[in-house]
């Protein structure tokens, strides 16, 4: 990994293409703990569609990974400052990195059309390693222009992509229900704990611990929830499919229907742009509803 973050610009390898091994030896445990024990961590279905879905994004990722190295590589000739490849930047980008993607996710389960690219990777009623891979196809191909202005400011291209690639890889090892709370790790590190959270369908959990690495960034601004009662994964309305193009793109037909029903054209926007489950009559509603409305019944 070392010698990989010391190649130059123009020699670009994903770190991704390095975990792949890392994460079916994970599943396999995960898989062997599941029989030794006789849990139901694991539904075949599920975990085969969870697979077809993680092949197409390898292969769009590979596709965007090439017009996104371009596009940063066109970028950084226009930046402000030159941010050398040193130990100390590598520390700077670990936080910069991290706190872009907090605000990428987010936005991902904020802004209707940006949920129904990311809404696949929450749809499985199951959290397991290879629900990690449970990643949307739409996505992997321009998520990456969210960091656009990092190669802007000064940081080369390879160390952008490759940050982009390691916060993912950490973020695989959160997909368990097997590993409890880690005790002070807890305060600052995103953990299979908080991630549990944000994986599960309970209205007090929904749209919490948007974290990639670091917590810190849901305790600053918002986010936060600690794991209390136990999670129930999977949607609000779940799916109850297993077609890996029904997992993909459902979502997007859902607002297509929405949208030919809206009565002007302030309405088909928020249909679009508003938070998923917002309607004009309130016949669906949106996370921070449901919360309110829990909170509501609870203070009677």
């Amino acid at each position: 990994m070392l010698e990989l973050l010391k190649k130059p610009i123009h020699d670009y390898t994903d770190p991704a293409s390095f975990a792949i091994p890392y994460y079916f030896i994970l599943i396999g445990i995960e898989l062997y703990i599941n029989t030794k024990q006789k849990m139901e961590l694991y539904e075949k279905k599920d975990t085969c569609a969870n697979l077809v879905l993680a092949l197409g994004t390898g292969f769009l990722g590979t596709v965007g990974i090439a017009i996104f190295y371009a596009l940063f590589t066109f970028l950084y000739q226009y930046r402000l400052f030159n941010i050398p490849s040193t130990w100390w930047a590598w520390i700077l980008i670990v936080f910069v990195d991290d706190f872009n993607y907090y605000w990428y996710h987010r936005w991902h389960h904020e802004v209707r059309i940006f949920w129904a690219a990311h809404v696949n990777h929450h749809s499985s009623q199951k959290l397991n390693f290879s629900t990690a891979l449970r990643q949307p196809w739409t996505v992997a191909l321009y998520y990456k222009a969210f960091w656009f202005w990092l190669p802007l400011i000064g940081f080369q291209p390879w160390m952008v992509m490759s940050m982009m690639s390691i916060n993912l890889i950490y973020q695989y090892w959160t997909h368990t229900t097997l590993i409890g709370k880690l005790g002070f790790l807890e305060w600052f590190m995103n953990t299979p704990s908080h991630h549990r959270v944000h994986h599960a369908s309970n209205v007090k959990y929904l749209d919490k611990n948007h974290a990639g690495i670091f917590i810190i960034w849901d305790k600053l601004f918002g986010t936060f929830q600690e794991e209390e009662e136990t999670p129930v994964y999977g949607l609000t309305t779940n799916l109850n499919s297993y077609n890996p193009i029904h997992i993909a793109f459902y979502e997007y037909g859902s607002i297509w229907k929405d949208a030919r029903k809206s009565k002007s054209f302030s309405e088909l926007l928020k249909y679009i742009f508003y938070p998923p489950g917002w309607s004009p009559d309130g016949s669906t509603k949106t996370s921070k509803q449901l919360q309110k409305e829990m909170l509501a019944k609870k203070s009677v």
